[in-house]
């Protein structure tokens, strides 16, 4: 049994490594990430009075947390993009608003980013469940889906962040200050 979660979010970004790309200027989307969740263990379905191997308030609310208040309305950028140096120069404040992956951010490379980070969330709250199948809609006609095996041949380390049970977006800031940010 799979129990799927859908939450709204808007973004922005901008791919620079398509020189003939429309997304070459910073734009913005208004997307959907869907998850799918399953226990890890099939007998962890508790049938007769609770009926269900956790809550979905349970199962939701650290994934919903870090979507509504770190990654909507984010500026998604390439860890090389010069914008970066513009923003740690005149607005340092909105460091913790960027979210940063290796090369262009694009939703294929966000969603595996995402992904990662989802699989730390539930490694460190919910470690009896898994992810067994991610979605982002960027728009309502491209969607990218995932699975464990997607996630498992990713080639690149998309960032450190990805990687860690916070709230951060990227690797510009040190752990600690994340820590001091939630």
């Amino acid at each position: 049994m799979q129990l799927q979660f859908k939450r709204r979010f808007s973004m922005a970004h901008r791919l620079r490594f398509d020189a003939n790309s429309k997304c070459l200027t910073p734009h913005g989307h208004n997307e959907f990430v869907v998850v799918s969740l399953q226990a890890r263990d099939a007998g962890a379905m508790r049938w007769g009075n609770a009926n269900y191997a956790a809550s979905f308030a349970d199962l939701k609310r650290h994934w919903h947390r870090f979507v509504d208040d770190s990654l909507d309305h984010a500026f998604q950028l390439g860890h090389d993009d010069p914008m970066i140096g513009y923003f740690r120069q005149h607005e340092p404040d909105l460091l913790p608003r960027l979210l940063v992956i290796e090369g262009d951010p694009t939703t294929e490379a966000v969603a595996a980013a995402l992904y990662m980070k989802l699989n730390a969330i539930l490694a460190a709250h919910l470690p009896d469940f898994e992810c067994v199948r991610f979605e982002i809609e960027e728009t309502p006609t491209n969607s990218v889906v995932l699975g464990p095996a997607d996630i498992a041949a990713c080639p690149i380390r998309l960032g450190e962040w990805c990687h860690r049970a916070d709230m951060s977006l990227n690797d510009l800031l040190s752990p600690e200050a994340w820590d001091h940010l939630t």
